[in-house]
């Protein structure tokens, strides 16, 4: 693959839900935006405008869905719906907040903050599981679109498990980037992998409120 057929990828994450807001655990439950977010939706279609996108992949989860529509709609463009995007399965955990987590569960949960590779809730993924099927989902998304710019819509853990990717970060390394709802994030896709452009571009959320409903 040539440099003529890099993949331009924007990957963003959806726009806010009521429980991003209140801490708790969502994993692959189906929560909707909230209006908020749907705000944050419609000023991220103004932005990319414009900017090449030619194919829309999301999330099947209403939060990507919901949020790759608004974009889709700006653009004339459609959604191709991708379960390899969804967010990790986080099993018992999902629905409840970090705080709740802690208190039932206080083994695993150390184990989950410490970022162990191979800890699993009951009934979800482990990191690195996670990990290989999100990276692999979008590099095989980004790998049909050769010389393209593509928007992929997904969630807060794939888009840290992309930067870690790109940037060559571990899986246990400490977060020192921001997952930002509906920020867009640039990278370019290979046959060498991931490259990170730049991350976490929210300029186009400036000025609006958490009761914000308009665009």
């Amino acid at each position: 693959m040539g440099l003529d057929q890099v993949t331009s990828v924007l990957a963003v994450r959806h726009g806010e839900t009521a429980w991003n807001r209140e801490t708790r655990i969502q994993g692959q439950l189906d929560i909707p935006l909230s209006p908020l977010g749907a705000a944050q939706a419609r000023r991220l279609a103004q932005a990319l405008d414009g900017q090449g996108v030619e194919v829309i992949y999301a999330s099947d989860l209403s939060r990507a869905r919901q949020t790759a529509e608004a974009v889709a709609q700006q653009l004339g463009l459609a959604v191709q719906l991708e379960p390899g995007l969804r967010e990790r399965g986080f099993g018992l955990f999902e629905g409840l907040t970090w705080a709740e987590i802690e208190t039932r569960w206080p083994a695993e949960s150390e184990r989950w903050r410490r970022r162990d590779p191979q800890f699993a809730a009951q009934g979800g993924e482990s990191l690195q599981d996670f990990y290989a099927r999100s990276v692999a989902a979008v590099e095989s998304l980004a790998s049909r679109h050769p010389g393209q710019t593509v928007l992929i819509v997904a969630h807060g853990g794939v888009l840290d498990c992309l930067y870690r990717a790109a940037a060559r970060q571990s899986l246990q390394a400490a977060r020192t980037w921001t997952l930002g709802n509906a920020s867009i994030n640039r990278l370019l896709y290979s046959q060498s992998g991931l490259t990170l452009v730049g991350w976490n571009d929210d300029n186009h959320l400036a000025g609006l409120s958490l009761d914000d409903k308009a665009a």
